[in-house]
């Protein structure tokens, strides 16, 4: 005998098999068909059906106990009776996960009598698809998804809308009839980024990334897309893909100052002070009259060394707002900090006369800052930095009265 035949042979006594219904698969289906169902028995039924047999068509079955509870859970809900949500979505979940077992056993190939492969079960994909279009129509996940949220049941919530979107994508979905009635439209789109942030609030940040990856792009929510995109990559590390989000928010919403304040402080922190000055100028450019920006800038020209500049920044800052205390004691630590370098560089004169000459110059730097550090202290009288700042150089002046009077404010502090 041929083997193709041989094995034609055992298809048809494999097929032959599966056909003889399952005592327990009957039982399971007169209990969840009662007038009043008994969904727990009709359960245990059936995973006995499925530990003898795990066949196709007993996964079918064992899905549709699910969806009669989703059924009847809807004729409540018509009927004015309540439905328990509950039980609908649990019985929405259990159906779908079996369904997707039956699909997949149903399309292993076997041969048919002329040898060619075909699949073991050929009219299961559609019945199964046509019962996944009426959940995705009715929203029977969505709706389960929104009652977990509801519970601060994050994961179960993102599972579930998860569940609802990937509906469109499942191999046995894929015809064009089918596709018509799930079109990726407005509401497709929304359920989408719900499942994202659903997975962001779970800390599932994989699975968060991929979904609002695949969103940043678009137009729904673009921009909170977006800052939930970079702080996930954020929680993982991944300093590459932050700064890349960062950077292509800053191009696309230049409206936005979020994205670019995030920017700056990153460079900032990173120890890149010359690109966060560049950004800063971009700040600066877009929203002008934010003193913040030009008080940053006059701290990061600062320490550059970009003295003249810096002055230029504090007086900016204060021209657009004269409480800004930190933009007086700013233009105070150029002139103070250009005197520390003028005592580190008389430190190194031999010559006496020549030292005492870089001393005096040192000094007249220093009296310079005094009176911008005690303009800051006016505008904030509670500060200490400013407060430690002039008590320094009322030491160094000779400033008893003055001194023992900040003295007194910072102990009492």
């Amino acid at each position: 005998m041929k083997k193709g035949l041989i094995l034609a042979a055992l298809v048809l006594i494999s097929t032959g098999c599966f056909a003889q219904k399952n005592p327990l698969v009957k039982k399971a289906k007169s209990l969840m068909n009662a007038e009043t169902p008994d969904f727990s028995a009709a359960r245990s039924a059936i995973e006995e059906a499925l530990q003898a047999e795990p066949t196709a068509d007993n996964y079918y079955w064992a899905g549709m106990i699910g969806y009669k509870e989703v059924q009847r859970e809807l004729y409540n809900q018509m009927m004015g009776q309540g439905a328990d949500v509950t039980a609908s979505g649990t019985g929405c979940i259990e159906s779908y996960n079996y369904w997707l077992k039956a699909d997949e056993l149903a399309q292993v190939p076997v041969l048919d009598k002329k040898g060619n492969e075909v699949p073991t079960d050929p009219k299961m994909r559609g019945k199964i698809s046509k019962m996944m279009l009426e959940y995705y129509k009715n929203q029977e996940l969505v709706k389960y998804g929104i009652h977990l949220n509801d519970s601060r049941d994050y994961l179960g919530a993102y599972k579930a809308f998860k569940m609802h979107i990937d509906i469109p994508d499942l191999a046995m979905m894929q015809n064009d009839k089918l596709q018509k009635e799930m079109p990726r439209d407005t509401t497709y789109i929304q359920y989408k980024y719900y499942a994202g942030i659903f997975a962001v609030q779970a800390e599932l940040h994989e699975e968060a990334i991929a979904i609002l990856e695949d969103l940043k792009d678009g137009d729904y929510e673009a921009i909170a897309v977006n800052q939930f995109l970079y702080q996930e990559y954020v929680a993982l590390k991944d300093t590459a893909k932050f700064v890349a989000t960062l950077q292509a928010a800053v191009a696309r919403f230049p409206q936005e100052p979020w994205f670019l304040q995030n920017l700056i402080n990153y460079y900032i922190f990173s120890g890149q002070e010359q690109t966060a000055i560049d950004y800063l100028a971009t700040a600066i450019e877009r929203e002008p009259n934010v003193a913040q920006y030009h008080l940053i800038k006059g701290n990061l020209d600062e320490n550059q060394g970009n003295y003249e500049a810096a002055m230029q920044d504090f007086d900016n800052a204060l021209a657009l707002d004269p409480t800004l205390a930190d933009a007086e004691a700013g233009k105070g630590r150029v002139y103070y900090n250009q005197a520390v370098k003028l005592n580190e560089a008389a430190a190194m004169i031999s010559d006496n006369r020549e030292y005492k000459k870089a001393l005096e110059e040192m000094n007249a730097v220093f009296k310079k800052s005094l009176p911008f550090f005690e303009k800051a202290h006016e505008m904030a009288p509670e500060d200490r930095s400013y407060l430690q700042t002039l008590k320094a150089l009322y030491y160094r002046f000779g400033m008893d009265d003055k001194y023992n009077e900040v003295a007194e404010k910072l102990h009492n502090l």
